[in-house]
């Protein structure tokens, strides 16, 4: 059975959303108007999804704590915190 139609509740940077299952972080953070989460180091550019395929690392997040996941790849599960990422961050041990 495929997760068409079905939806599952993720929290995004402190604001509960819905999602459609199966969906990837970057597909929700897109679909909220989000084109870029984070900035270059050195010229404050914006970033988001570049490749769109997981090669680039531009479009890095925290889901449940974890660094560096890459947006485009990680599809969405019921429960998920998403938090933006700007920079290098220590995840939770």
């Amino acid at each position: 059975m495929s997760g068409q139609g079905r939806t599952v509740r993720v929290v995004v940077d402190g604001v509960a959303v819905e999602a459609v299952a199966g969906q990837s972080v970057a597909g929700l953070l897109i679909g909220m108007g989000r084109a870029s989460w984070r900035s270059t180091r050195r010229d404050g550019r914006p970033r988001g999804v570049f490749c769109g395929i997981g090669v680039c690392f531009d479009c890095l997040v925290v889901v449940n704590g974890v660094p560096d996941v890459r947006a485009c790849q990680r599809v969405l599960a019921d429960g998920d915190v998403v938090r933006v990422q700007d920079g290098a961050e220590i995840g939770e041990l």
